[in-house]
């Protein structure tokens, strides 16, 4: 059974609060690896963030991943999740300037839908665990009013 949504699909902003640029200076994934588009929303004391991933008929795994049913491979969610993982974590640790936050696990990762182009998957992470060595997130995708994705990601500083 899915999870509760984290935050109402009905409260997710629509507005970009930032964009690429934003997310650029908080980490470093660049080229086919940045999986983020924009950030609707930081929310330092609950420890959530939303971001989005505009999927587009030009994204490099298109081609390839299903010829004539192309859908965003699961790994690409995880990635995506991770990123903005990464995103809040250096938000909320702003004396960790010069560090990111390692992929250090997932689990109890669910698919429940697919990610087509055209879809803007929004991810929701909210972190449930910020101290010295670990920091976990709840994390979910969400296109339109359904969750296609859910997973607890581990994060280490590096």
């Amino acid at each position: 059974m899915p999870a509760p949504f984290i935050v109402p699909v009905s409260e997710i902003p629509k507005q970009e609060l930032w964009g690429i640029d934003k997310i650029r200076e908080m980490i470093p994934q660049r080229y086919e690896m940045e999986q983020l588009t924009g950030i609707l929303l930081f929310d330092r004391g609950c420890g959530i963030a939303i971001g989005y991933r505009d999927v587009s008929s030009t994204d490099f795994w298109v081609r390839g991943h299903i010829p004539g049913r192309p859908l965003m491979p699961g790994v690409l969610m995880c990635e995506a999740a991770a990123q903005l993982c990464s995103f809040c974590f250096r938000m909320c640790s702003p004396e960790g300037k010069d560090s990111f936050l390692g992929f250090g696990g997932m689990d109890n990762v669910r698919f429940r839908g697919t990610v087509v182009p055209g879809d803007r998957f929004i991810i929701v992470v909210k972190c449930i665990k910020l101290d010295a060595r670990l920091k976990i997130f709840e994390a979910q995708g969400i296109v339109g009013e359904k969750l296609v994705f859910e997973a607890k990601i581990t994060g280490i500083e590096v």
